[in-house]
């Protein structure tokens, strides 16, 4: 067996459990130098976002003159959304629809941000909730299917029902969380940080180990977002915590003063299932920690020290009575014992690559948005 020798960057703490990292003469991996060689250059957040910002809301108003939303945010209850809802209403001027996905898994606490933001900031919410039936089918297979991509099921229905009902009531401005601030470090889809909805990986994956037709669960393919609604039909997809300061800490307190919004312990943290992916499945299962890369978000935009972060990583964000009790929550929401979850638990560790997918017809879309300046984090 052939043995790697371990580093770590001396910059962040991104390290060799992605082992496609490359680092310079100095230590400093390839994230952090993408960081600051293509993302901190163009990233303006001061008078040259302010103007963007202005720029992009006239538009967005103009161009729903006469409509009941000229947008529309999709909203978790996590920070991300929530202060690009704050900032569409509030700093844009915008009239947004919220839309909340329902997959089954809302802590408690996502549920009371969503109903203070909605009632604080004057807005429709509509939530559609996912058939759990089929939610669980495809959430089982993908179990079963051994691969670190956990979180595609809910990606697949947050994402499929955000731009089916955009398209369906002809809302052209999707405005999302997505930002450089605490995202700058994209997660390697050796961690499970597949680069889209794959519809050709789930369904091979479903017809593999599903137990239930996905007849309402409708799958919007990648290529058909980025494509087909973007390209050619005109969508556009608005980022604004990029032409805004977005300092984590403040963006919480202010969500907080303003509408008693209540801070998650981790980002993610939102989602139960996710949480607990994250936070057990993951590190334990496959021995990746997605909180590298968040906390190496935070240290590349100057919102965390590396000691600290090191400090964090080096134990559990939850307590092992706590991720205890929610390893049998899971097996029981699943419709599984704790033995059968614990039994594909200690199964065979796969990858996609395994099953039918187009990674490859990705990746070459990445690489031509990259050349085009329109994906600017490192993508692997």
């Amino acid at each position: 067996m052939i043995q790697f020798e371990y580093k770590i960057c001396f910059n962040c703490i991104m390290d060799t459990s992605d082992p496609n990292i490359a680092f310079d003469d100095r230590g400093w991996c390839d994230y952090c130098n993408n960081f600051h060689a293509t993302i901190k250059p163009s990233w303006n957040t001061g008078q040259e976002g302010e103007l963007a910002l202005k720029l992009i809301a006239d538009k967005i108003k103009k161009e729903g003159q006469g409509r009941d939303f000229d947008c529309i945010i999709g909203l978790s209850g996590g920070l991300d959304s929530s202060y690009a809802a704050y900032i569409a209403k509030e700093k844009m001027g915008l009239r947004p629809l919220l839309l909340h996905v329902d997959a089954g898994w809302n802590t408690d606490q996502a549920v009371g941000n969503i109903e203070k933001l909605v009632d604080g900031l004057g807005l429709d919410l509509y939530t559609e909730v996912i058939n759990w039936e089929e939610m669980k089918s495809l959430q089982l297979a993908f179990l079963r299917a051994q691969i670190a991509d956990q979180d595609l099921p809910q990606d697949g229905a947050f994402f499929s029902a955000l731009y089916k009902f955009a398209r369906k009531h002809k809302i052209k401005h999707v405005i999302t969380g997505s930002n450089f601030s605490t995202e700058c470090c994209r997660e390697p889809e050796e961690w499970g940080g597949y680069p889209g909805i794959d519809k050709r990986l789930f369904l091979d994956i479903h017809k593999k180990f599903g137990t239930r037709p996905l007849k309402s669960f409708q799958i919007v393919d990648i290529f058909v977002y980025k494509v087909l609604y973007q390209h050619i039909l005109g969508m556009e997809i608005v980022k604004p915590l990029n032409m805004v300061p977005y300092i984590k800490k403040e963006a919480e307190e202010t969500l907080q003063r303003l509408f008693d919004w209540q801070k998650f312990q981790h980002k993610h943290h939102e989602s139960r299932f996710t949480r607990f992916y994250e936070d057990y499945w993951m590190p334990r299962k496959f021995g990746y920690h997605k909180r590298r890369a968040h906390f190496s978000s935070l240290i590349m935009t100057g919102q965390m020290t590396r000691d600290e972060a090191l400090v964090r990583i080096s134990n559990p964000e939850m307590d092992e009575h706590f991720l205890k009790q929610e390893f049998e929550y899971v097996a029981s929401k699943l419709g599984l014992t704790v033995a059968e979850l614990q039994e594909i638990f200690d199964g065979e560790n796969k990858t996609y690559r395994d099953y039918k997918n187009k990674r490859w017809a990705i990746g070459v879309g990445a690489n031509v948005m990259r050349w085009l300046g329109l994906e600017k984090r490192l993508f692997r």
